[in-house]
């Protein structure tokens, strides 16, 4: 009747501007841009010849407007704080631009007093404090404003405006009041109907706004009127005797995005900015605690603004600031190897260890897109038994069913697992969709509760608080708030914590409790951003190119230096910098491929340095183990099997190669190269083979090729006139591998305009509009010899080309189809299809240290929902004792329904990239179909051969033999390489079938002793020092041993 909630909440709008007192309007600045845009730059001291600014008043909104892209810009000028303000908190507002929805573009500065960086000021951050000491002092303020960029899609300049400057003092009753009367009118709005706490409060603040004198408001006794309010206020609310079971930890964060909308660049100014603001704000509130994660950030602070660092470390020593989390960067975790993940926490955790003595305790990944089966294992055997995420709330058919449960890994391994449950302010009733970015409001902290799960286990809930990505973290609003929130009745408890004493809290809270804990058993896939698998296809392709290369160097370098007596020189120091580069890029909004344009161009460098690292290390280590030897060449096996294949040596001469045993081996000469397949290449080694030049009669070849008919050794292939197989007939196995009346090797081209998110997501419905690449241009047979088989084949469609090489193999079942593509088709998915004649509910397909079964059937909205999924290296969709692999060397999007096996190839959105992957794509995919399952097919080391072929070097190899051994085949060597603290050799590998097996080591060099070791390579176990290395692996187990040489 009264209207009072409505009219309470303009009272509060009101009071804002009263807070504060004496305004002293700072009318102009000089400005110059800053065309150097360091990183950190030197502020300057010299103004003469800089322009004139003017700000706009709080009065009368105006001011001088800036514009740019990507522009920098000094503000400089002089205030002196009045002598009157003695006692006061005098604070300075700020406000020179706009910033972006999400504070993802726009406007962020740091501000520099007498030269130094004080506190970064942004559209979330408007105040700035200045300490009693300044008091009639001169102050020489100096701001670095940056423009900002546009937030994705095509580069346009930012347009900012200097809106306000000002000094004032704060007037604490009033700033009070209005913190005080803003949470209790929303805690009344959220409060159920008949709950008697939404009366009282609501009563008690109508009485206490009435006592406000409004009809002389901003005179003396105006603010007298609102000091007695707010004391009655508080007074009325004191009284009310809070109680709450449910209690609310909060940590202080601010979520940086290494690379997103803006570079890697900018990230390194954003942390510069937040963390000076986290430390202003330090002084200020002595409960803050703050939380930051992903040590790359730490470290590119120690290296641009070290004495920012020191500030960090020092708060870090108090335990008021928290560092944690365990990855390098939160990395994405769908994409990266196992041997990857395992790095990130091996080197983010040293990281960590070393700069500020703390071991890590949690992973904390608020916003990956879905994650492995493989962490559980991963984090228990790297010390961490505890996990925490908010993304997969966003799912978008089905909800997660728990919010706190044991999540059990591929092996076996269980770590607790925590969703965070904060809600968006602006969150509908029933919304499922958390928050890392949280807010302190009454309905964020009362929602946290509402959404949760686990209600009968467990009464304690965190939430993470403060504004991200250049954001400036926590302000003041949400730091006055936690205190008014603790004290209003009808919420639950806040109080700061740091989030490890809320995990280990809520350990020994399952630990106790006596209610059923769930458990999840089984990757947490995220039912969103499915596009993520293939946009940008370059960087996964070059990461998983430099995965490979890192593990090779590292073998060649430690195997160098244990030749040369001296573990120690292996260069794994060059090797680890050049993991951190790519670790980095391996960040969750830049390998998936949904950041800007300006963020691929910079990996293009960051990629040709890390390359060159590597490549450098390897030829530094040849020379230790590779002898010139005219005619001479060495085939270099980096698995850990023996192999029997075929490499391509740069001789055209005719003569004859023989092995190191005097075997002659089978060759085909071609017009730039000679293929010679090569037998029984030791694992981890070399064979060393000859050629001598004679005359040599050519082999006849084994292959019957023409444009649409090819025989193999085990194949028949029919093709159409589209150049699609429309038969592939095994000949061993008496089996037609494509069903009846359907075509393989299709080319399809979908419509892809997903509902929100282009780079991001692809919508389930995509599949109602496909078009085939049937414009055959060309097809003839380049080769047909007796080793291998050739056929070239072109096709157009609209303004892309599409040239591909189906390669047959004489003694290997695996069908090649190398690809070239220049690709021009924008919105455009482009996927290849075999649909096989295979009965199955379910395929297999690779993932990190193993694989997973996925049903190929939309039973379920739970199946239905992976309409689009992840593998690495290989898919497989088997019945009992037969089944078809589809390998690749650089893809991960994949969909299999039913009998059709699909691999996504090229991904082309306009948003945040607006060119994302137009232009030239080069990659291979493999089909293999084979005998029994992928086990008995030896997918996974036919997987391995395609992406890992045996290397040819000039010269002979001093190496003969195989440098470690393993003897059981179903384990894969994942590293070989010296440990970060150059005291032992670190050999990794893991159980890739899913059975527990016995695994012997040999070793063929010298050493004293070995040990397990977890995968921060610290040991589990005493030395031994018996020679005979045995072990007992687990289905999918990872095993790390470090040996002690001699």
């Amino acid at each position: 009747m009264f209207l009072t909630e409505r009219k309470l909440e303009r009272r509060v709008q009101e009071l804002k501007k009263f807070r504060y007192r004496e305004l002293r309007h700072i009318g102009t600045f000089v400005a110059k841009e800053d065309t150097e845009k360091k990183t950190n730059p030197e502020v300057p001291t010299d103004f003469e010849g800089w322009k004139t600014m003017k700000t706009g008043t709080l009065e009368k909104e105006g001011g001088d407007r800036w514009k740019g892209r990507d522009l920098y810009l000094w503000l400089h000028t002089e205030f002196t704080i009045p002598e009157e303000f003695s006692g006061k908190r005098i604070v300075g507002i700020f406000d020179f631009g706009k910033t972006g929805a999400g504070n993802n573009s726009g406007f962020e500065a740091m501000l520099y007093i007498d030269g130094k960086p004080y506190q970064g000021v942004d559209i979330n951050h408007q105040e700035v404090f200045f300490p009693e000491e300044m008091v009639g002092k001169t102050v020489n303020a100096t701001f670095r404003l940056w423009s900002g960029l546009e937030g994705g899609g095509i580069p346009k300049p930012q347009e900012h405006q200097l809106r306000r400057a000002d000094l004032a003092y704060l007037d604490e009753a009033t700033d009070d009041l209005y913190y005080m009367g803003s949470l209790i009118h929303e805690t009344v709005l959220n409060l159920e109907e008949g709950n008697p706490f939404r009366y009282d409060l609501l009563s008690a603040m109508n009485h206490a706004f009435n006592l406000i004198d409004w009809h002389c408001a901003g005179d003396e006794d105006f603010y007298q009127s609102v000091a007695l309010a707010d004391k009655t206020l508080n007074d009325a609310v004191d009284q009310m005797n809070k109680t709450s079971e449910v209690h609310v930890s909060c940590v202080g964060h601010t979520h940086i995005d290494m690379a997103w909308l803006w570079r890697l660049k900018h990230t390194r100014e954003k942390a510069s900015r937040s963390f000076s603001t986290v430390l202003r704000m330090m002084e200020q509130y002595p409960e803050y605690i703050f939380l930051q994660t992903q040590p790359q950030i730490y470290e590119y602070i120690k290296q641009d603004f070290p004495e920012i660092f020191e500030k960090i470390k020092e708060r870090v020593a108090e335990g008021r600031w928290e560092a944690d989390g365990a990855m390098w960067v939160e990395a994405d975790c769908n994409l990266t190897s196992g041997e990857s993940l395992t790095r990130q926490i091996l080197l983010g955790c040293k990281f960590i260890k070393d700069e500020f003595g703390k071991d890590c305790e949690y992973l904390w990944l608020p916003d990956v897109f879905g994650y492995s089966w493989a962490l559980p294992q991963i984090l228990k055997k790297s010390g961490i038994d505890m996990f925490m995420t908010t993304k997969i709330s966003w799912n978008q058919y089905n909800r997660m069913p728990h919010d706190t449960f044991k999540w059990i890994g591929i092996d076996g391994s269980e770590v607790l697992t925590h969703f965070i449950t904060t809600p968006e302010p602006w969150s509908e009733p029933g919304s499922w969709f958390y928050t890392y970015n949280g807010l302190l409001t009454a309905k964020t902290v009362k929602g946290i509760w509402d959404a949760y799960s686990e209600k009968a286990i467990n009464k304690d809930l965190l939430i993470s608080y403060g504004y991200g990505d250049g954001g400036g973290g926590v302000n003041r609003d949400l730091l006055e708030n936690r205190r008014r929130i603790d004290k209003i009745p009808g919420l639950p408890t806040l109080k700061t914590s740091r989030a490890g004493d809320y995990f280990r809290k809520l350990k020994e809270t399952i630990a106790n409790t006596e209610e059923y804990v769930p458990s999840w058993d089984g990757e947490l896939y995220l039912e969103y951003h499915r596009g993520t698998y293939t946009s940008h296809a370059y960087n996964k392709k070059m990461n998983r190119k430099m995965e490979l290369l890192y593990r090779e160097a590292e073998w060649l370098t430690a195997m160098n230096a244990i030749q040369s007596g001296d573990l120690a020189i292996a260069k794994q120091d060059e090797l680890t910098e050049g993991w951190k580069i790519i670790l980095t890029n391996q960040f969750h909004d830049i390998i998936p491929g949904s950041s800007i344009h300006d963020v691929y161009e910079d990996c293009v460098v960051d990629y040709n340095k890390t390359e060159k690292i590597a490549l450098e290390v390897e030829e530094d280590a040849k020379k230790g183990f590779i002898q010139a030897s005219e005619n001479t060449y060495s085939v270099m096996n980096n698995s850990g099997w023996t192999r029997n294949e075929i490499v391509a040596i740069p001789v055209t001469e005719t003569g004859s190669f023989i092995a190191s045993d005097g075997t002659k081996l089978k060759a085909q000469k071609e017009d730039t190269v000679t293929y010679v397949e090569v037998k029984d290449v030791p694992a981890m080694g070399f064979e060393t083979i000859h050629f001598e030049a004679e005359a040599a009669e050519k082999e006849a070849a084994v292959f019957t090729m023409s444009a649409n008919h090819i025989e193999t050794p085990f194949y028949v292939i029919d093709l159409n006139e589209y150049g699609q197989m429309t038969r592939l007939y095994d000949k061993e196995n008496e089996r037609e591998v494509i069903r009846e009346g359907e075509r393989a090797n299709v080319l399809q081209i979908f419509e892809d305009k997903p509902l929100d998110n282009e780079a991001w997501d692809i919508d389930i419905f995509y599949q109602q509009k496909m078009r085939e690449v049937t414009e055959l241009t060309k097809i003839e047979v380049t080769e047909c010899g007796n080793l291998r088989a050739v056929l070239h084949m072109e096709w157009k469609f609209d303004a892309s080309v599409i040239k591909q090489d189906m390669i047959f193999y004489a003694n290997d079942r695996r069908i090649d189809f190398e690809t070239w593509v220049d690709y021009y088709e924008v919105k455009q998915l482009l996927k290849v299809a075999f649909p096989v004649d295979i009965r199955a509910t379910y395929a297999t397909y690779d993932v990190q240290y193993g694989n997973v079964k996925r049903p190929n059937h939309w039973n379920t909205s739970w199946d239905q929902a992976r309409f689009e999924t992840v593998a690495h290296k290989w898919v497989d969709l088997s019945e009992h004792n037969y089944g078809v692999s589809l390998l690749n060397n650089c893809k991960y999007g994949h969909d299999i329904k039913g009998n059709v096996i699909r691999l996504t190839l090229i991904k082309t959105a306009t948003n945040p990239d607006y060119l994302q992957d137009l232009g030239v794509h080069e990659f291979t995919y493999s089909l293999l179909p084979h005998n029994g399952d992928f086990v008995v097919g030896d997918t996974v080391k036919e997987a391995y051969a395609l992406n890992q072929p045996l290397t040819v070097m000039d010269g002979k190899a001093t190496l003969q033999g195989s440098f470690i051994e393993l003897d059981n085949p179903y384990v894969e060597l994942d590293a070989v390489k010296r440990s970060e603290d150059k005291e032992y050799l670190v050999v990794r590998f893991h159980e890739y079938t899913g059975s527990k097996r016995k695994v012997g080591v040999k070793l063929n060099f010298e050493y004293k002793g070995w040990m397990e070791s977890d995968l921060r390579e610290r040991p589990i176990e005493e030395m031994h020092t018996e020679k005979e290395i045995q072990l007992e692996v687990k289905p999918f187990e990872i095993k790390t041993i470090l040996v002690k040489l001699a």
